[in-house]
């Protein structure tokens, strides 16, 4: 979430006079994040938070916000989309597919204890269950066949060490996508990026009650498994080693568990989706140090990070295997 293209207020009321929110009284960029232009919204009916597609074809559209009011109308608390008096979701804005969806209570908790990591293992074991039914067909689209475009891209800007990690874990994740146990584990509709920014807590600094899940913008297909390993690798990390930080991690697991047992196929594959996940956003971190986007406000990210957390990954197999199971 950054802002890549002004909206200007003639363009915005003439824009939301096409839905049933009222007039507008005022709105504001939002800095954070790095794939679309978001804006906070207040308008006469309440709250929202405005969106312009900046990179994702149109066409992929439906999916996120279909998601997003699926999993609204089953308890999620989750943006609900906002549709125009045809029905729509979407319409253009200065030139861009735009979206309106509801504002959530609460803010990010970006220091979490085991309080805030329980209530995210529990509203993600809920939303995978909430998914289950749901009909979209969109794939992760930063999965594995991304990874494959974009290793080129970013290797001949790495040191020989990092590089060869790079070659290396993109064989294993080659070669475990097309065995059995990768066939084996259950799939539906995944955030993917369930990261601590993407969570709005509410009741002041301490709170565990989750407000909101946010930023549905790299949902898709995928193994349920790999949505809970990108949450473990963010909410359950210790920075200073890029391994887990373990009251964290197992009050994470087990109230996922609680909500979602999990299968022996999962525990199984359970270290090569915190290397894949890893892999994925220091792939994407690295990707947009190296090939960036001119933006009015954006707050690059570091790709270290996720460089260190896959070589700890790739360090502990044998305890990355044991901690699913044993939460």
């Amino acid at each position: 979430m950054a802002v890549y293209t002004a909206v200007s207020d003639p363009s915005l009321r003439a824009w939301l006079a096409h839905f049933p929110v009222g007039e507008l009284h005022g709105y504001e960029g939002i800095a954070s994040g790095i794939e679309n232009t978001n804006y906070f919204v207040d308008a006469g009916a309440g709250a929202f938070v405005l969106t312009l597609f900046e990179r994702l074809d149109p066409a992929e559209l439906p999916f996120y916000l279909n998601l997003m009011h699926h999993l609204a109308e089953h308890g999620i608390p989750c943006p609900n989309p906002v549709a125009d008096a045809g029905g729509d979701y979407v319409r253009p804005l200065e030139g861009k597919p735009a979206a309106l969806v509801t504002r959530l209570r609460g803010r990010a908790q970006m220091q979490p204890d085991a309080g805030h990591c329980r209530a995210v293992g529990t509203m993600l074991a809920r939303m995978h269950r909430a998914a289950a039914d749901f009909g979209g067909t969109q794939p992760n689209l930063r999965g594995l066949a991304w990874w494959r475009r974009t290793a080129p891209e970013v290797a001949p800007h790495l040191p020989a060490r990092e590089r060869q990690m790079l070659e290396d874990e993109l064989a294993v994740q080659t070669t475990f996508a097309a065995s059995a146990g990768a066939a084996a584990l259950p799939r539906a509709a995944v955030h993917a990026d369930l990261f601590r920014d993407n969570v709005l807590f509410t009741d002041g600094d301490g709170g565990t009650e989750i407000g909101g899940v946010i930023d549905f913008y790299f949902a898709g297909l995928d193994t349920l498994l790999f949505d809970l390993a990108v949450t473990v690798n963010d909410w359950c990390l210790d920075e200073k080693t890029a391994r887990f930080h373990e009251p964290r991690l197992q009050a994470l697991l087990g109230a996922y568990r609680r909500e979602r047992p999990v299968s022996a196929a999962e525990v199984a594959a359970w270290p090569y989706a915190l290397r894949a996940a890893a892999l994925r956003f220091w792939l994407s971190r690295l990707h947009d140090a190296h090939a960036p986007r001119e933006a009015h406000t954006l707050q690059p990210k570091d790709p270290a990070e996720y460089g260190r957390i896959l070589a700890a990954r790739r360090a502990d197999a044998i305890g990355c295997s044991r901690m699913l199971m044993a939460a």
